[in-house]
């Protein structure tokens, strides 16, 4: 005789006799890798925002430390940099030779906000010089390959954006 499926077969399997019918076993086993992939992606996403939040704060922590090879640790090859200094898209070389001297100026970064959405983030912070004035500045960034492929300034409070010109 053949077996019909009913489905009421299963609750009367499972909660009477103990035993799940094994088209339940089936289905929970279906349901179980449809799950899979949703919390691996779930990881996935988190390991990148954390990712993003220790690559920005390793960057900066090469300014705090005026040591450039943590700064271009963090960096991609084709790296660009844009800012209303006026600079637009420059290459690394250049960011190094117009930019990294500003390092000397800087003691402290205090992040008010790292905010990532997929291979990109943007950042808020304050920096204290090493005569004790402030500034905030706000930043895009993009990220390719665990490293900081652009960074896009944007110059805050009373338009200072960088040390020398911080009052």
């Amino acid at each position: 005789m053949k077996r019909q499926f009913k489905p009421y077969m299963i609750k009367k399997n499972l909660f009477l006799y103990g035993k799940p019918d094994s088209g339940c076993l089936t289905i929970k086993l279906f349901m179980k890798l449809l799950l899979l992939p949703v919390i691996f992606c779930g990881i996935t996403a988190f390991a990148k925002a954390q990712d993003a939040d220790k690559i920005i704060r390793t960057y900066f922590s090469g300014y705090e430390k005026k040591d450039w090879s943590i700064v271009a640790s963090q960096l991609a090859d084709d790296f660009t940099f844009t800012s209303p200094a006026p600079d637009d898209h420059i290459p690394l070389a250049v960011y190094k030779t117009k930019c990294w001297p500003q390092s000397q100026f800087i003691k402290k970064v205090d992040f008010v906000k790292i905010i990532q959405d997929g291979n990109s983030a943007f950042v808020i912070y304050n920096i204290t010089t090493t005569d004790n004035k402030h500034l905030r500045n706000t930043e895009y960034y993009t990220f390719n390959n665990g490293k900081i492929r652009s960074i896009e300034c944007f110059f805050g409070g009373t338009g200072a954006g960088y040390p020398t010109n911080a009052r």
